[in-house]
């Protein structure tokens, strides 16, 4: 583990040089570890596990996500089982389920979790909430964290190409002075990049803030923003969806990936730079109200209530998928289908 320093703040970190796979494997080779759900983030860590040598079944409830599962190499009565199997066939069980059906599940399977088996999470929502969630383990088992930085999708996609998403862990309960060894194994496993120390609560609150802010709330307010501007003052649609999201995520994003934001604007015209370092201030004053609104909101568990409460409503996916699809059939996003098909590599 590396102390490494971040603008004058020391963390911890392991990269999988400090923690290389043979290890994880090694620490992990009498565990049976158990994928619950197979939607968001539980294909890609389940299959990233498998593939990296380690012993995993898949619990999951018959229906779409289930025949997901067998498309993707699980085998009924051998590799994948009911929730309730699974957990009693696991010693590493790992809460993948949404947020809402971990509360679901957690009646029916709590009692079936008992030491030595360990508790994983990849979100802290459940435990950190858990006196809205109901989700409060025993105290005599291992209760421990990995929470990639991204989505399961992208999990995948990065283990294929060779690379790894970041991710942070964390321990909750450290029953049998094993814990942190495990959840690093788990990291490893799962094909991290690297991992770096938080806390259950940090996690929860930091990624909720996350997705409503810059990761995707802002983000899609900012871009529709810019685009209807544009659209209402005359400009067409494809150079208002170029000028506000084509130019940014092919063009731009790539550059301050890699070598930050300063390196992008050195790489741009000196109109374009003079522009942008007069216009982030007031952006960042406008926005910074919102953004200390929305923290205390999640730090006081006013958001997750929200979500609890809209995610326990038996219609509460027929509605989601209104809104997403309201949002597929807005115009910015219709010009993008246009976009996309008139990129070079798909002529």
């Amino acid at each position: 583990m590396a102390k490494l320093n971040f603008g004058g703040v020391t963390e911890n970190i392991v990269t999988r040089e400090e923690f290389p796979l043979e290890k994880a494997r090694e620490v992990l080779k009498d565990e049976t570890i158990a994928i619950l759900g197979y939607g968001i983030q539980g294909p890609g860590q389940s299959c990233n596990l498998r593939d990296n040598g380690f012993n995993v079944i898949v619990g999951q409830r018959e229906g779409k996500t289930y025949d997901k599962a067998v498309a993707d190499g699980w085998k009924p009565g051998e590799t994948l089982f009911s929730i309730e199997e699974a957990v009693k066939r696991g010693t590493i069980i790992c809460m993948l389920l949404s947020d809402a059906g971990q509360m679901q599940v957690w009646p029916q399977i709590k009692n079936l979790i008992k030491a030595p088996k360990t508790l994983y999470f990849s979100h802290g929502f459940a435990i950190n909430w858990n006196d809205r969630t109901g989700v409060v383990p025993p105290k005599d088992i291992d209760v421990i964290m990995v929470a990639p930085k991204g989505s399961g999708t992208s999990l995948r996609t990065m283990f294929m190409e060779g690379r790894g998403i970041n991710s942070s862990y964390a321990v909750y309960q450290d029953a049998t002075g094993k814990a942190v060894e495990k959840t690093l194994a788990l990291g490893v496993g799962v094909g991290s990049g690297y991992l770096f120390e938080t806390t259950f609560k940090r996690e929860a609150v930091s990624d909720l803030t996350g997705e409503r802010g810059s990761l995707m709330g802002a983000i899609q307010g900012l871009l529709s923003a810019q685009y209807e501007t544009l659209r209402e003052h005359g400009h067409t649609p494809s150079e208002a969806f170029n000028e506000t999201v084509e130019e940014l995520t092919q063009s731009l994003m790539p550059l301050f990936a890699a070598k930050g934001m300063d390196w992008m604007y050195a790489n741009c015209s000196t109109t374009a730079q003079r522009g942008a370092l007069d216009w982030m201030g007031p952006f960042h004053d406008a926005i910074k109200p919102v953004m200390e609104k929305l923290y205390h909101s999640v730090e006081t568990g006013n958001e997750a209530q929200i979500s609890i409460d809209s995610n326990s409503k038996p219609d509460y996916r027929e509605k989601l998928n209104k809104e997403l699809e309201a949002m597929h059939n807005s115009e910015m996003w219709r010009t993008a289908e246009t976009v996309r098909k008139l990129r070079p590599e798909n002529n």
